[in-house]
């Protein structure tokens, strides 16, 4: 993006993902295959490093995004410097052993197993024998009430989805969990792999770290010491503790097959080509100013303002000074990640008023929108009638607004409108109808930013969807010398913990890693 007379910062290169929400038809492929590649082991049976929430909904756990009662993200003092919402040092060290701001199992789930043995084992008689479930933990006979997916496909909404936290304000009176009324849409969620991460911050041992090579968040299991602050302090509830070991762990981010320049697990195996996986080169100095940006609305320009466009000489030339090899700068210029981010801004993240500053984004669901044309008995031709009808679609735009721009409705509306006017000329084009940019050239878009976008987003070829570039392994050596910074540091006084850089098949290797904004870890 221009800069202006802006001075570039040190250049760091960021792995980040983006779904596309109207492709996601919630079979849950990601999560299983997450599962069975990272969790699927004693101790983390109730840990899903990804999962799919149907949204409206509680959420998994349950109500992670009441952060008045789990205290996770930052948020501003009253001198406008960022603090953890979890609270200070002092706070933290009070709590080391009784930690009240921590979901319970009860919000997660009770992992259970099945009797089993009792279908084989049970004796003849007149009855059919059952497997009844058993708690993991304690081995007793238990009833399954919660789970991660308890409310797939709007499951019990009737009970539970009014407790969605994002239904708040006057406009939640429109949503309603009746037949033919409601609306709902599929949420994947994973660790974010934030820029700014509270997780980092609050672990007392330093056992959380950024890799500073690709921003990919990592629990160090030789330093971690089970306090549990890094659940605490991050806002989307995606560090869980293992309980036969108890240490912390969450998702990698597939960093083996990162290394390796394959996408992740969760993405190489989704159905519904939602997922794209790409570099963002972005100005380190710039991540604590735009995480204490004052207006919470504000925050998503914000973290776009400190994304680099790695077409810009200038960027480029900063970002080899700061040792970004030349094929991770090629990636970063064919990042689809970029395009959706930045160039056409149809990515949101999640929740930007945690301050986090994450980098999984999401293109928000579009409803049948030329539906809502007809039932108002507009012209799907008109493109007035058609923007109008973005703001009456089943998905209200505030509650859309709610997850992703911190309550701005006019953003979302914005975004909507984008791919509602690259669905009617792409429809238009489809059917042999003469090529009318009217529409394109209301939301700012031309006829080949609707080709780039329709290739993209509908049509999603896997080499469009990827761009990860291997690990350079022949730098490690090099690496270990230096004693870089994380890209999250403080204004003030720098107090590096030591962290780690793991490379595919080398051995760990130490370095100096970063602390954030408001302060870093004790």
């Amino acid at each position: 993006m221009p800069r202006g007379e802006a001075t570039i910062g040190r250049v760091m290169a960021q792995v980040a993902m983006v779904m596309n929400l109207d492709k996601c038809i919630g079979c849950h492929t990601c999560s299983v295959t997450c599962k069975q590649t990272w969790t699927n082991r004693t101790g983390v049976e109730y840990a899903w490093f990804n999962n799919v929430e149907t949204k409206p909904g509680v959420g998994y756990p349950r109500r992670y995004e009441d952060q008045e009662q789990w205290k996770g993200g930052w948020m501003l003092d009253k001198r406008g410097r960022l603090v953890l919402r979890s609270g200070g040092r002092v706070k933290r060290l009070l709590s080391l052993f009784s930690n009240p701001d921590l979901p319970s199992i009860e919000d997660y789930y009770e992992p259970v197993t099945y009797d089993y043995d009792n279908l084989v084992s049970a004796p003849a008689g007149q009855d059919v024998p059952v497997a009844r479930p058993r708690s993991v933990l304690t081995g007793k006979p238990t009833a399954v009430t919660w789970g991660a997916n308890w409310e797939d496909g709007l499951g019990g909404a009737p009970e539970h989805a009014g407790g969605d936290p994002n239904l708040t304000g006057e406009w939640a009176e429109k949503v309603r969990f009746e037949f033919e009324q409601t609306f709902l849409f599929h949420l994947p969620r994973l660790c974010e792999h934030c820029l700014n991460p509270a997780c980092v911050s609050a672990c007392p041992s330093g056992a959380m770290y950024k890799r500073v090579e690709d921003g990919i968040v990592l629990v160090d299991q030789n330093r971690c010491r089970g306090w549990r602050m890094c659940v605490t302090a991050c806002p989307y509830k995606k560090v869980y503790v293992n309980h036969a070991t108890g240490k912390a762990e969450k998702c990698t981010f597939c960093f083996p097959r990162i290394e390796a320049g394959q996408p992740t697990v969760c993405s190489e195996t989704c159905v519904g080509r939602l997922r794209y996986l790409g570099l963002l080169l972005y100005d380190a100095d710039r991540v604590g100013e735009a995480a204490a940006t004052p207006d919470e609305r504000d925050l998503l320009d914000a973290q776009r303002d400190v994304f680099l466009d790695p077409n810009d000489p200038e960027v480029l030339a900063a970002a080899r000074e700061s040792g970004i090899p030349e094929d991770w700068l090629d990636a970063a210029r064919r990042s689809p990640v970029y395009a959706l981010v930045s160039r056409y801004r149809v990515a949101l993240p999640l929740h930007p008023e945690y301050r986090t500053l994450p980098m999984v984004w999401y293109v928000p669901p579009l409803s049948p929108v030329l539906d809502a044309v007809d039932a108002a008995g507009g012209n799907q031709d008109d493109p007035d009638h058609v923007f109008a009808a973005v703001t009456r679609l089943r998905i209200p735009l505030e509650y859309l607004a709610e997850l992703f721009t911190a309550g701005d409705t006019d953003v979302v509306a914005g975004v909507l409108m984008k791919l509602t006017a690259l669905r009617s000329f792409m429809r238009a084009r489809a059917l042999g109808e003469t090529d009318d940019e009217t529409v394109l050239e209301a939301v700012g878009l031309t006829a080949r930013d609707a080709e780039d976008l329709h290739r993209l987003l509908a049509v999603a070829k896997y080499a469009d969807r990827y761009a990860v570039p291997a690990a350079h392994k022949e730098d490690a050596a090099a690496l270990t010398a230096l004693e870089n910074r994380c890209p999250v540091e403080s204004s003030g006084e720098q107090r590096p913990a030591e962290g780690r850089r793991v490379m595919l098949g080398l051995p760990t290797l130490r370095r100096r890693a970063p602390e954030s904004p408001a302060g870093g870890r004790p």
